[in-house]
């Protein structure tokens, strides 16, 4: 069974080692295909939310600006919103497609179209006012609501580089402002006159003057909050990431462990990290004549049957608390005792053959009653030690039960034709389940002791088997 686990325990981590551990994970994501999703997913929500409110608070301006400028000259501010709301369906077709530049240039343009339109006099107007009045309109609060919008649907590095361009294309309008952008020197020196030498009030009312340190202002604070929610927005996929990583680890739990073993292993931080040795069950199932079933029926056919008794398995050994540890094509690999041990783990690997064999039978009597053949599975147990521990490379790693108890069970399994029973199990098996003399509680008695003790192959010593 796969493992990766991803370090949560990170209090004490300073905020550049943060950036370090999302640069990991998002390398991480490229190869986990529930992780992948899991982003594509909520990037495609959020950017769906982000042109929503994009939508909503373009149709408030555009009311808020109709009651507050009813003239003609509103006309080119709502030749601007309609292009930032035709910018917000292309950024949302494009988020569809997957198309990372072409979302970044619509970005960009967005950006572009706000200060071309916040800082380009209305041609509309028939005042002809110094360009620097623009800037009184205090136009730049509504950057904020599109940063806001931002978080919604994009990363965090798409958040920041929203903040730092604005702030540079704000920076160049500035610029072209003090270079290119129209005066009024007389008016100018009317105020002046006005405010009997009074320099501030002069800075705060004069139309020509840009007001240079309010804007760096201005854009050192943008700057700020585009960093903070940048930082938020890193935080918020990394937890994202991580939600993803334990569904993922708690599916392939689900996978080999029973239910009520999941949830405690998913508690643990490395359930399977210590490779040790103890006392464990293991039980090989096999159908019969599975090589000549599948030469005679179609494929589809056989892969249901095979889906149709890998459940029945499957449902049997998490009843009685047995770990599904591998699907051998047509056969199952379990055991009783893992991850933990307990004193039951005999008693529940021979509650669960009998459970088994019983909804064999039904099964069977199903498929005889739609005129097909019989299935029969056959059995093996053994009770031994094994090592446990992760095996692989640290591109695959798999959980596996290894040892001469393994390979007991699975030659247990084969025997079960020489003696034409459906179940062997290891006198061991009978022992720690409670010994012979505990037939009435363990059934037992459906087991038959065979007289002589029987040769493995490729085993030295030999072992008491009892048949069923």
């Amino acid at each position: 069974m796969a493992t990766s686990k991803l370090n949560t325990d990170r209090e004490d981590a300073s905020v550049f080692d943060d950036f370090h551990f999302l640069s990991r994970n998002e390398t991480l994501d490229r190869s986990s295909q529930h992780v992948a999703m899991a982003l594509r997913r909520n990037k495609q929500q959020g950017l769906r939310l982000a042109v929503h409110a994009r939508w909503i608070a373009l149709s408030i301006t555009s009311v808020l600006l109709v009651m507050t400028i009813q003239s003609w000259d509103v006309v080119y501010y709502h030749l601007i919103l309609a292009g930032l709301a035709l910018i917000g369906w292309l950024q949302l077709q494009a988020g569809r497609s997957g198309r990372s530049r072409r979302e970044l240039a619509l970005v960009f343009c967005d950006i572009l179209l706000m200060v071309f339109g916040m800082l380009y006099p209305n041609p509309f107007l028939e005042v002809d006012w110094p360009t620097a009045t623009q800037y009184a309109l205090e136009n730049f609060k509504y950057f904020y609501v599109f940063l806001a919008a931002m978080t919604l649907g994009y990363s965090w590095r798409t958040v920041f580089a929203y903040g730092t361009w604005t702030t540079g294309l704000w920076l160049v309008g500035m610029l072209l402002v003090l270079w290119l952008g129209s005066t009024d020197e007389d008016l100018t020196l009317r105020i002046k006159e006005a405010v009997r030498g009074d320099e501030r009030l002069l800075e705060l009312i004069d139309p020509s003057n840009t007001r240079i340190a309010a804007r760096i202002e201005e854009l050192a604070v943008f700057l700020i909050v585009a960093g903070i929610l940048s930082i938020n927005s890193f935080r918020t996929n990394q937890l994202l990431i991580q939600q993803a990583e334990a569904a993922r680890e708690r599916a392939n739990l689900a996978r080999h462990f029973p239910p009520n073993l999941v949830e405690q292993l998913a508690g643990s931080d490395q359930p399977f990290a210590e490779v040790r040795a103890q006392q464990v069950v293991v039980m090989f199932v096999d159908i019969v004549g599975f090589t000549s079933l599948a030469e005679t029926s179609p494929p589809d056919v056989v892969v249901a049957m095979l889906r149709k008794f890998h459940r029945l398995v499957e449902e049997a050994v998490f009843e009685h608390g047995g770990t599904l540890d591998k699907y051998l094509g047509d056969g199952v690999m379990v055991t009783f005792g893992t991850p933990k041990a307990g004193d039951g783990d005999a008693a529940n690997a021979l509650a669960c053959v009998d459970t088994l064999i019983n909804r064999m039978k039904d099964w069977n009597l199903e498929r005889n009653n739609r005129a097909e053949s019989t299935i029969k599975a056959s059995i093996g147990l053994h009770y031994g030690p094994v090592i446990l521990g992760d095996i692989g490379t640290e591109r695959r790693l798999e959980y596996a039960v290894l040892g001469d108890t393994v390979n007991v069970a699975s030659r247990l399994e084969e025997m079960t034709r020489i003696f034409e029973c459906q179940c062997l199990v290891s006198d061991a098996v009978i022992e720690a389940a409670g010994g012979s003399g505990a037939t009435q509680k363990l059934q037992l008695h459906q087991y038959e002791r065979i007289p002589e003790t029987q040769q493995l192959r490729g085993r030295d010593a030999q072992i008491v088997v009892w048949q069923r």
